[in-house]
């Protein structure tokens, strides 16, 4: 048992990691300034004995009197509608909040994990995606504001690690999926359960071709935490290597939704990656971790909950 400052544990990640520790007994302070993360997750949690909440935005360092096992740094926009309505604040989290939720670790002494993303290997030359790629990023394109400042978040955990010995961990999240999604959140899961709950046509940007691994959020918070508890210092691929095209996700959704509607077809965005999938040989390795849960039964309980939730 110990305790956690978990930053944007009101985000849809950080609720199920919320849950995971609190389950275990642990006690759980979470900052985050709802920007993005819901009231509605804060919530679920409200009266726990062990559980804190605090708007905060991580730009301003966060001061905690009692000590400190480990701090969680989850605090960005993820989405790509999110982080293009909020370039600035996404840049700034990233860069700022990071330096600041390291400090308060290093201070502490507490173990510190960063939730990187996929997104570091932009639009990948390399397939699948080992933790050794470099990445094929865009520096000016629409979604540099997000993918560049996850790496530089990335090389601010390890400068802390080398200069100051703070136990750091690099988690590189692929696209991760589940209940308590935001329906307008703009991710391509949400976007289609969506369009079938209101019977529109399905949207699917390109000739849906490009590729993209879902990981279920259960299995994405036992990484987090697996890699949190081991001594494996460098970044880790977190995510699902099951492949499927956007195609194939609209006609598994289709099924799972009991629609029979029709597909739009749309540009392709600027940089949108052709291919996703990541090698998770380190994880599996190192942390023992390997995903469990099957796309088409992760799909069918995030439709549920979406549909419940938005009658």
């Amino acid at each position: 048992m110990g305790v956690f400052i978990i930053f944007g544990g009101a985000g849809f990640i950080g609720s199920y990691l919320v849950e995971k520790l609190l389950s275990e007994g642990n006690r759980v302070v979470v900052a985050d300034n709802l920007s993005t993360g819901t009231q509605r997750n804060v919530d679920l949690f409200t009266g726990h004995p062990g559980f804190s909440f605090h708007v905060h935005d991580t730009t301003v360092p966060f001061t905690y009197a009692g000590d400190v096992d480990a701090v969680v740094n989850l605090a960005s926009p993820a989405s790509p509608p999110d982080y293009l309505r909020r370039p600035i604040e996404t840049l700034t989290v990233n860069s700022v909040g990071t330096l600041h939720t390291l400090e308060l670790a290093r201070k502490k002494g507490a173990r510190y994990l960063l939730a990187s993303t996929s997104e570091v290997y932009g639009d990948p030359l390399v397939h699948p995606q080992p933790e050794t790629y470099w990445g094929n990023v865009n520096p000016v394109g629409p979604r540099s504001v997000y993918d560049e400042s996850k790496r530089f978040a990335e090389t601010a955990a390890t400068a802390f690690r080398e200069q100051y010995g703070t136990e750091t961990r690099v988690a590189r999240i692929f696209n991760t999926y589940g209940p308590r999604m935001r329906l307008d959140d703009g991710r391509v899961v949400t976007n289609m359960i969506g369009q079938a709950l209101a019977g529109e046509p399905l949207t699917v940007y390109g000739d849906g071709t490009q590729t993209r691994s879902f990981c279920y959020a259960t299995d994405t918070v036992d990484g987090l935490l697996r890699l949190l508890g081991s001594d494996h210092p460098h970044p880790v691929n977190i995510g699902n290597p099951a492949e499927i095209t956007v195609r194939e996700l609209a006609d598994i959704i289709q099924q799972i939704t009991g629609t029979h509607l029709p597909v739009e077809h749309r540009p392709l965005p600027q940089d949108d990656p052709k291919q996703r999938k990541p090698d998770i040989t380190v994880a599996r390795t190192e942390l023992g971790w390997t995903p469990t849960v099957e796309l088409r039964d992760g799909l069918a309980r995030t439709f549920a909950h979406l549909r419940d939730e938005n009658p």
